[in-house]
């Protein structure tokens, strides 16, 4: 028995972001980051399931870095499961207050964390994103987590825009009941997103002469929509007609 993974060739996200300093992402591609990760956590979460471990390292840029893809669920488990969850659970820096054991304890009272463990940990990779710097920097892993869990202290949302500081902090709130969920943080990044994205290049409805009209023929999906040759290598013609010439060429781009 085997389990067969796509094979992401861009690194992690750490790694990448590291390349770029002290250069930050452009905003629209920060935010379209982000859109991956919280569409990623909405699927899992739409199947009962918390990821406990959403850091950059945990994230993996296809080959052309253009999209994230949400990896290494070693920590993850299924929130309907009746028994305490384990504190402590993921990596300081991204862990919210609630999975630290001595917060869940230091009323001598016992209860269960869920899934909104998950919307901190977002927000303070939004935050990375955003200004490509370590969260919490100058701080070791336990003062980050002391600071967080009993101080409240969260990096700087100061220089963010209004918007996008409102998504920001209403992730990390000290109160996961708080914190919105991931359907509701994607309509809001989609909404800022709109503000930021650079315009979208028209394609024309023709093109007359296109180095890619003909797909790849071990495409998936794409034979049906080549034109069938007969045995002498002609294409019928009445086929020929039915096809809008440019067709093959605005699949592609637009798939």
């Amino acid at each position: 028995m085997v389990i067969v993974t796509e094979l992401l060739l861009g690194g992690t996200l750490r790694k990448y972001l590291l390349n770029m300093r002290p250069r930050c992402l452009e905003m629209h591609v920060a935010i379209g980051f982000a859109l991956d990760i919280a569409r990623a956590m909405e699927c899992i979460h739409s199947h009962g399931i918390i990821h406990r471990d959403l850091k950059p390292e945990n994230l993996i840029l296809t080959a052309d870095h253009k999209t994230v893809k949400l990896a290494d669920f070693g920590l993850a488990r299924e929130e309907s499961l009746t028994e305490m969850m384990t504190a402590e659970t993921g990596t300081y820096r991204w862990m919210a207050p609630e999975l630290y054991s001595t917060v869940t304890l230091r009323h001598g009272e016992k209860k269960h964390y869920n899934h909104k463990v998950d919307a901190y940990s977002f927000a303070i990779v939004l935050w990375e994103l955003i200004h490509n710097k370590l969260p919490f920097e100058g701080m070791s892993n336990l003062q980050a987590a002391y600071a967080a869990a009993f101080k409240n202290v969260r990096p700087s949302a100061e220089n963010l825009p209004e918007d996008l500081a409102m998504i920001v902090t209403s992730c990390w709130q000290e109160d996961p009941n708080a914190r919105p969920n991931f359907s509701q943080i994607i309509q809001m990044l989609l909404r800022y997103l709109s503000t930021v994205s650079p315009p979208e290049p028209v394609i024309p409805a023709r093109i007359f002469t296109s180095e890619n009209a003909v797909l790849p023929p071990e495409s998936p999906g794409t034979s049906s929509l080549m034109a069938v040759r007969d045995d002498s290598g002609e294409t019928p013609k009445a086929q020929m007609e039915d096809k809008p010439r440019g067709f093959f060429f605005c699949f592609n781009q637009c798939y």
